[in-house]
Parts: structure tokens; sequence; C-alpha cells
């Protein structure tokens, strides 16, 4: 790797990458990490993003201090069937749209790291003949990066066996990229008790993801006078829809922190001796990093299922324990007593997650996209 970064700080000429998707933090951050090493190691390469209008994207990424442009794109209603027939012109005009802001902005490589945007403007760049990667997050592949797979140049996975969806030749696995503040925790143990409010008890962190979710919010809600009688402190992200009913809980309990979103989530991590999750590949990616004994509960409201596919692969290397949705309000609860008190099975989950962390990926993934630059 060291060798390669010095190999690329001999070339000079300025790059002009185009990175394209979101609608969840879990795509939003890693593609602002990719950003981040693609300047880290090429001074002056230019970005930009192509998200979708209304999305998390376009408030997230000038947050960070990137350009970013929108297609009007949504995704497949599985609710209600009738609002897909407007689907197809979306798709063609934002295809449009996209070949315009390619052809405006001049890109060297377009990256792809899922959601509504994604798919378009990886088509419209192959169209142009522009050298494309996808940044494939999760264990099972998506219908679109699937059929995007036989045109692009590149596939960067994080787990292996991914060749099930994928061109074997073009698969490099990276693993996925995380806050690259989250490693070496335990030296940020006092600083995240001092920053919580938190005392030395046991502390179990709830991330449903930044979005929520409302079915380990509401068991979470069930489970409150539990956790108090244990006195295991709780750490809260509930997402915006469930915080303002999660927040009133703060008057009744003195253990519990409520927040609809947490920015320094490597001091909850590092205050945390255990955390209930949702399984998207990027939530899961940090959980490896950081070497956290976690219970997962997987969305079942996404596409292919994926991720209970991902919460599978931890697992069947006995680095999580998984409680299906449908059972989350009868079972969570008890399962976070047993695992709270259960010394050797907190380290064997911590030991066994750790040994499937995989580091420096936003490095690696901008070493590919660089290098597709050269090519071009």
């Amino acid at each position: 790797m060291l060798a390669e970064k010095q190999k690329l700080k001999k070339l000079s000429h300025q790059i002009k990458i185009i990175i394209s998707g979101g609608g969840t933090g879990g795509h939003i951050f890693p593609a602002i990490a990719i950003a981040r090493a693609l300047e880290q190691m090429r001074p002056g390469t230019e970005i930009l993003f192509v998200g979708a209008n209304g999305r998390m994207e376009m408030e997230k990424v000038p947050a960070a201090g990137y350009r970013i442009e929108g297609l009007n794109i949504s995704g497949i209603s599985r609710s209600n069937m009738l609002k897909n027939i407007s689907l197809p012109l979306k798709i063609l005009k934002s295809v449009s749209r996209a070949k315009e802001i390619i052809a405006q902005f001049k890109p060297d490589v377009i990256v792809g790291v899922g959601g509504y945007a994604s798919g378009p403007t990886l088509w419209a760049g192959i169209k142009k003949h522009i050298p494309t990667l996808i940044q494939e997050q999760n264990s099972y592949a998506g219908v679109t990066n699937k059929w995007l797979s036989r045109s692009v140049n590149k596939i960067c996975v994080a787990y292996p066996g991914m060749e099930t969806f994928f061109p074997k030749d073009k698969i490099i696995v990276t693993g996925n990229p995380v806050r690259q503040d989250i490693d070496n925790l335990k030296s940020k143990k006092a600083e995240a008790l001092e920053f919580f409010k938190l005392s030395q008890s046991t502390t179990l962190l709830v991330i449903g993801g930044s979005l929520g979710a409302r079915t380990i919010n509401e068991s979470i809600m069930l489970s409150l006078d539990k956790l108090a009688e244990k006195n295991i402190q709780l750490i809260w992200q509930t997402g915006k829809p469930y915080y303002a009913q999660a927040k009133e809980m703060e008057n009744k309990y003195s253990n519990i922190r409520v927040f609809d979103f947490i920015a320094k989530m490597d001091l909850a991590y590092a205050a945390a001796n255990m955390v209930v999750s949702r399984a998207g590949a990027i939530s899961l990616s940090e959980l490896c990093i950081a070497g956290m004994p976690c219970i997962l509960v997987p969305s079942p409201n996404v596409a292919e299922d994926h991720q209970t596919m991902n919460a599978m692969q931890l697992a069947n290397h006995k680095a999580a324990i998984v409680i299906k949705d449908t059972e989350s309000a009868s079972k969570l609860g008890d399962a976070i007593l047993k695992l709270s008190s259960d010394s050797s099975m907190l380290e064997s989950l911590s030991k066994n997650i750790s040994m499937l962390a995989v580091k420096d990926s936003a490095a690696k993934i901008a070493l590919e996209v660089i290098a597709l630059s050269e090519k071009k």
C-alpha cells in the first residue's frame, strides 16, 4: 500500500471525480470518506457529488464541504405499486440529466456508492465511455449493481465470495469505508463517559441507523424498566421520527441519554460495552473496526433483504447475536440483559467481530479510482 501511494505521488496532473449515491448515512458517509482519501492521496483532486433531490445527501454533502448536483429520482415503492408508474420516466430523465452533468464536469472516473442516484449516473458514464467503479457495501448485491457490473470497470466489495453476483476479474475486496476516528477507542473511554455524563456502569448503545428504526425503538421503550433495574445505562439514537417520544423518557429514567442523531459516534462507541443495531453494511463495518459486542435486528424493509444477509455473515462467525425484526418486541430486552451479565460472551463476541475488520478501506478504494483515471 505504501509503495503504491509513493508511486501515485509522482503523478501530478489534476483529476476530476464524480461520486454518486446517497439516501442514508450508510451511503453518504463512506462516499465522503472516499472523497477525503482521494484529496489526501492526490491534492488538487476536484470532486463533484451527484445525489437524489430531497434526500439526505443534499444536506450532508454540502455540510462536508463538497458541491452536489441533484437528480429527480426515487426508488421502487413496495407499499404502493401505483407510485411506480412514473418511475421509468424518472429514470430516463435522470440518465439524461446525469449525461448533462458529466458533459459539463468532464470527470476522469465515476464512482457509484449505492442509493437512488448511483444507477443513472453510472449508466450515463458508461454510455459516455467514462471509467466507472462500483462500491458494493453489502454481502448481497442489489439488482441495479448486478446489472451494471457487466459494464463497469471495477467493483470494490466488502465481503469475500461476491463472484456469485459480479464478474470475478473485476472484484477487489476493500472493505467498507468507515469513520477514521473509531479505531483505538479504549483511549477515549474516560472522555466518552464525561461527554455523555455517565458512570462506569454497563452502557448500552442503541443505533437504528441515521434515519432511526421503529421496531428497535419500540422494543427499547418496552425494556426501559428492565434496564434501569439492572443499572444498565443507555445511549439511544432514535432518528427524528421517534425522538420527541423517547426524549420524554429522560425525565423518568436517569440512566438514559436520548439523541435523534449522534455526531460524536467515536465517543458513543467508546462509552459503550455493547450495541443494539440494524444490520446496514456500514454500521456492521464500524462495529467490526470498533470490536463491539452486538445484538443485530436486521430491517426487513430493504431490497433483497440484504440486512439479514449481512447479519448472518457475522452470526456465522460467532461475531454477533441476531434477532428477527418480528421477534424484537418479545426477545430484545431479555437478550440485552443476558448478554450484559455474561462477560465471557461479551469478550468472545468482541474478539470474533474484531477479526472481521478490514481497515484503510477508503484509501484502498481511492487507489483504484486513481489507477482508473490513469488508464483513461
